[in-house]
């Protein structure tokens, strides 16, 4: 396989995993969108999406790469990764 042929196939792989977290985005944000509506708290449901998500990467992954993947989340939050546009404080 030629290497531009190697590049396109990555590109392909990426971008089918690009499409399945927006659909497991959307989802989510669905079903986030759901419990407000029925009056859950939303720190209660940060709460409990971090743990759900966390308990299934250690169990996945084990603990120490998922404390390693955690330790790196602090410069991403601080570099605006996970900040919507206009909401930066």
């Amino acid at each position: 396989m030629s290497s531009t042929g190697f590049a396109a196939r990555i590109r392909d792989i990426s971008d089918a995993a690009s499409d399945e977290r927006h659909a497991a985005l959307s989802y989510l944000d669905d079903a986030w969108t759901e419990a407000v509506r029925d009056g859950l708290d939303e720190d209660s449901l940060v709460q409990a999406a971090l743990f759900t998500a966390l308990r299934s990467l250690v169990a996945t992954y084990g603990e120490e790469p998922c404390a390693t993947y955690v330790e790196g989340l602090a410069a991403r939050i601080r570099a605006g990764e996970y900040t919507l546009v206009g909401q930066r404080q």
